[in-house]
């Protein structure tokens, strides 16, 4: 994360930089200020353990989507023109559903690019958050995906007709190999970033559905049973649907800056409260920065005295290996009285 405080001392004297915090924390800090001892923790404790153990960011899977995208735009047009000739829905519909993984495979490339932009004074966090816009519209693609193809299946279900069973099973065997070694080449980055496994789920869930494409094609060249095509396209619909509304969930979580489902906020919270000397937390806040990145901003109450640069440091460094929390704020407040944030009305 490119952040430009990286490796340098730490002034505290004026880390407390509204243009490096959300909008409600700087809400939150104008009615105390001046109760505060100036010299709180802005915590880059980060900046000395902020080792970026992100495997799966995007900025390193430049060739992996470039393989996949091509291989499976080729893939694309040979499945959908076969499943025309063939007239099978069920190849056509995989196609549509490949296609729409071609288009969100290009725009989480897209937000690769953009997160490689280094903060500004507009864009204090630069473009990372880009990643999860990314996965929001790619799971609102796939959703969008699914009417259509189910729209399609139920057509030919009512006005059923010949399906070409043994072109069917070829081209979903092929389909076969080119999602699952397009799967492969995301399935090491699919641990730590909701973008990339997106991708690895959609490519993944295409090879298993390819799979029943080609017994739904051989089953029709043995049967006869034509109804057996659009049924397996509706199949690959609830496939699709439930695979997706996780990554739509956690897609949009992440947009309306919800804590991160990797985060349990009530272990955080108690996990500052007993720290030596803090008596209260309030104006905690955790979110994501991006698919890979959480930060977090707090308030420590501490009457008996500022701890120091170093305890800071170290409640950063444990923030970050316990709770994956990269980017940490916290701020000092020397005084009993606790303040409410305006955004609740309430201490938090």
């Amino acid at each position: 994360m490119p952040h430009d405080h990286h490796g340098h001392s730490h002034d505290h004297e004026h880390q407390h930089d509204p243009q490096h915090m959300p909008q409600q924390d700087r809400q939150c800090d104008h009615k105390h200020d001046h109760k505060h001892d100036h010299k709180h923790g802005h915590d880059h404790g980060h900046g000395h353990a902020h080792g970026h153990h992100h495997h799966g960011d995007p900025n390193s899977q430049g060739r992996a989507f470039a393989i996949a995208i091509a291989l499976n735009t080729v893939f694309v047009a040979i499945e959908f023109g076969y499943g025309f000739i063939a007239n099978s829905t069920a190849l056509m519909a995989d196609a549509g559903h490949n296609l729409s993984d071609v288009l969100g495979l290009m725009l989480a490339w897209g937000a690769a690019i953009l997160a490689k932009r280094a903060p500004n004074q507009r864009y204090t966090y630069g473009l990372r958050s880009s990643s999860m816009l990314a996965a929001l519209f790619n799971s609102m693609l796939l959703m969008a995906a699914c009417g259509a193809i189910a729209w399609e299946a139920v057509q030919q279900l009512m006005r059923p007709a010949p399906v070409a069973g043994l072109t069917v099973s070829v081209v979903a065997a092929v389909g076969i190999a080119v999602n699952g070694f397009s799967a492969w080449l995301f399935m090491a980055g699919s641990r730590d970033d909701i973008n990339i496994r997106g991708a690895y789920l959609h490519l993944a869930a295409d090879a298993a559905i390819s799979l029943g494409v080609l017994l739904a094609g051989l089953a029709v060249m043995w049967t006869g049973w034509t109804w057996l095509d659009p049924l397996v396209s509706i199949a690959i619909v609830v496939v699709i649907m439930l695979g997706t509304w996780s990554l739509l969930r956690q897609s949009l979580n992440m947009v309306m800056a919800a804590v991160p489902d990797s985060v349990d906020a009530a272990k955080v919270d108690l996990f500052l409260r007993a720290r030596e000397g803090v008596n209260e937390v309030h104006d905690l806040h955790i979110w994501a920065m991006s698919t890979t990145e959480t930060a977090l901003t707090a308030h420590l109450v501490m009457p008996a005295g500022h701890p120091g640069d170093e305890a800071l440091d170290e409640i950063a460094a444990r923030l970050k290996a316990d709770f994956a929390v990269h980017h940490a704020t916290l701020q000092v407040e020397l005084g009993t009285t606790a303040h409410a944030c305006s955004l609740q009305g309430h201490g938090h």
